[in-house]
């Protein structure tokens, strides 16, 4: 499978239907809180392996898991998932400009509003795994930039909070602010992003297998310890 293939109309809408099939919980991600759950995956201080982020798509117990009919069926539709992820991560490196969150449309008083409430409750669990490492950007120059990511997204509000966010309208301009913000996170963590693979450093020097062998028989590593061992 290449993941760096853009997922086609049909996987999308294949993605999509197993999402919302009584296979998944009722309360597993559907592709707008998934994309952008993923999107804070992409863009976050610290990389997070598959292994991790994973469970939290089908719901907040492990026990929503799908029971997939097969081993096969399992990769298929993790590899469609890792490739929507693929998908927005060559975006936003590529052409940050053309990234679009996907949000729904709602209709109010015959307008067409952007509603991206679900959109942002993903990317706000996608912080949620790594909320300390988040913390800094909401003391930095970006604080007013991500206020609307809060907004939408936190579960818990204070009163004057709601307020805010209470009409269509509202979270209309939220969305629209959110949408704004995106490039610049993705800016803003780019030089400090960690990985998520721990490099393991030597505490001693690298043994020469010409030097003398340390378990201290005076003999060369070589004809020593190291008999076995090829060079590099």
């Amino acid at each position: 499978m290449n993941l760096d293939e853009p997922l086609s109309d049909k996987e999308f809408d294949e993605l999509d239907d197993f999402l919302l099939s009584d296979r998944c919980a009722e309360d597993s991600m559907t592709m707008d809180t998934l994309h952008g759950y993923l999107t804070a995956l992409v863009i976050g201080p610290e990389q997070v392996l598959l292994g991790e982020w994973l469970p939290h798509v089908w719901g907040p117990s492990l026990k929503d898991a799908p029971k997939f009919k097969s081993d096969k069926e399992y990769e298929k539709i993790v590899g469609l998932i890792a490739r929507y992820m693929n998908e927005i991560a060559v975006t936003l490196e590529v052409a940050p400009k053309e990234y679009e969150p996907l949000f729904c449309e709602q209709e109010y008083e015959g307008k067409s509003l952007l509603d991206g409430e679900a959109w942002t409750w993903g990317f706000w669990e996608g912080i949620n795994l790594r909320a300390k490492a988040w913390e800094p950007i909401w003391h930095s120059n970006l604080a007013t930039v991500v206020r609307p990511i809060y907004l939408l997204g936190a579960e818990e509000l204070e009163e004057e909070e709601m307020a805010l966010r209470e009409d269509p309208v509202q979270r209309h301009k939220l969305a629209v602010e959110v949408e704004a913000a995106i490039p610049e996170i993705y800016r803003y963590w780019l030089p400090h992003r960690k990985s998520a693979v721990t490099t393991i450093q030597r505490e001693t020097p690298k043994v020469g297998r010409n030097d003398e062998c340390p378990c201290g028989s005076g003999k060369k590593f070589k004809k020593c310890c190291g008999v076995d061992s090829k060079e590099d």
